[in-house]
Parts: structure tokens; C-alpha cells; sequence
């Protein structure tokens, strides 16, 4: 197999150069990582069910007529995505309050929202991603009024979609992260959901128990994180049943 050119090396995902112009090939890893790395595991298993559930998500965004990077799902743990310029923000959708928003507001965790709260955050690792306002970024040039606008609307279409989804589970979508990107075909240019969406982005309860099905699991020392993204990708229909009986192994801490 030829040597690809890596373009860039993330928490939990590398990006090689595509097979054609204007692709690139994203790979899922196994690396579990928290409060931007200082909590950092391999758990054996992880990225190939995340690239399984993203590409169902991102399946079902692309034939709604939501715009996606992605193309298809290549093997088990890589997708041929469209190359996009991201957009530098992390937008957090959030219908009821829990993570940073309870601690900040002092709310009880598992509050019903009164509607849905969309934050903007600014991708920076070093300084521990800040909230920003759209003032922020526009005054800073990181996207125009209207591309704010077009973000907002599709963070608010994915929403309606995965609430729906995730309910037809049995499972309460409490929040999630979004990725932007700016797609280039000749002189247009589109606003585009590109990074991932899967437990790793979002925070999902089952909704009779309240069980934790998604990152907090690793983030809070509650073990079982594989375990819980088999049970949300069974729920969705995502793997077959000898997928779901294979042993997932253990989390082995990096330093």
C-alpha cells in the first residue's frame, strides 16, 4: 500500500490527502481524550464505531438536504470527505443543561431548556476553546454575519433531525458539538457540517434510566464507554450482531 500524505493529526481523527482533488480521507483512532488532552486513553475499538455512526448521521443529513463533507464510508475505520476551509468555531447546540452550561449557570443537571441554546466556542486548545460572542467573531473575521446565519440554521436543522432520531432510540439528545466548513466550487462557496457527529460530540441519556451513553463516561472515570457507543450504534441499527458480540478491550492510558 502507497505511503499517504497526512494533512493534518487531530484529538481523535487524521485527515490524508484523497484519492482526487478537492478529497481527503479521514481516519478515526482509538485515542479517548478529555479537557483538551490532559486526560488522554487509547480504548481499543472506539473510532471504528464512531466512523460507523457518523457515517449513518451523516447519511441521513445528506439525503434531508442538509450539506455534509462526507462522501462515503471507506473501510472500517476511514470516510472520503469533501476538503473544506473550517470554520474556526465549535458550535454547541444544547436542549437541556448539563456539562459546562450547569456549572456556569448553576443549574441542576437534566433541566429541561426553555428552547434550544446555541453557543459558539473558539477552536484554540491552548486557550481552552473560550466562549465567544457572535461580536467576537465578527469583529475577529473568523465568519461573516451571513455565514453565522447560514451556521446557525443548519445547527438548528441537525438538531430537529437528531432529536427525532435519538427519541425513536429511546434516547434524550441533551446536547452537541458541530463543525463548520466553507466548500469552494468554482466562484460559489457554501457553509457545510463537516467533522464528526457521534457520542464523542454529543451527550446522550437513555431516556428512562438516564444512563450516560457518550464521552462523559470517560470524562467522569464511569468505564464502559465502548460499551456505550455499541449499545447507541445497536439502537441506531448500525452493526450487525457479530459486530456487537465482539470483547471490546479496556482503556489504556497514554501519557
Amino acid at each position: 500500500m502507497s505511503r499517504r500524505r497526512r494533512i493534518y493529526e487531530g484529538k481523535a481523527k487524521i485527515l490524508y490527502e484523497g484519492p482526487e482533488p478537492g478529497t481527503l480521507v479521514q481516519h478515526f483512532k482509538d485515542d479517548a481524550t478529555a479537557f483538551n488532552r490532559k486526560k488522554h486513553a487509547q480504548i481499543e475499538g472506539k473510532g471504528v464505531l464512531n466512523n460507523r455512526i457518523c457515517e449513518f448521521i451523516f447519511q441521513h443529513l445528506n439525503a434531508i438536504g442538509v450539506p455534509t463533507h462526507f462522501i462515503r464510508r471507506l473501510n472500517m475505520r476511514e470516510q472520503l470527505i469533501r476538503e473544506v476551509e473550517i470554520v474556526p468555531l465549535e458550535v454547541v447546540v444544547r436542549n437541556v443543561a448539563a456539562g459546562s452550561l450547569a456549572k456556569r449557570l448553576g443549574m441542576e443537571e437534566g433541566t429541561q431548556l426553555p428552547r434550544s441554546i446555541i453557543e459558539f466556542y473558539y477552536k484554540s486548545d491552548e486557550l481552552d476553546d473560550p466562549l465567544v460572542s457572535e461580536e467576537h467573531i465578527t469583529a475577529f473575521g473568523w465568519a461573516t454575519p451571513q455565514e453565522i446565519d447560514d451556521i446557525m440554521a443548519l445547527a438548528l436543522r441537525v438538531n430537529d433531525f437528531l432529536t427525532g432520531l435519538f427519541l425513536g432510540c429511546n434516547i434524550r439528545l441533551v446536547d452537541f458539538k458541530l463543525e463548520f466548513g466553507r466548500q469552494f466550487e468554482g466562484e460559489m462557496m457554501r457553509i457545510v457540517v463537516a467533522d464528526e457527529i457521534s457520542p464523542d460530540s454529543c451527550r446522550l441519556w437513555d431516556m428512562e434510566s438516564g444512563e450516560k451513553l457518550d464521552k462523559d463516561r470517560f470524562r467522569r472515570d464511569m468505564g464502559g464507554l465502548v460499551e456505550a457507543y455499541q449499545e447507541v450504534a445497536r439502537r441506531l441499527g448500525v452493526l450487525s450482531g457479530s459486530e456487537q458480540q465482539s470483547p471490546p478491550r479496556g482503556p489504556v492510558l497514554v501519557q
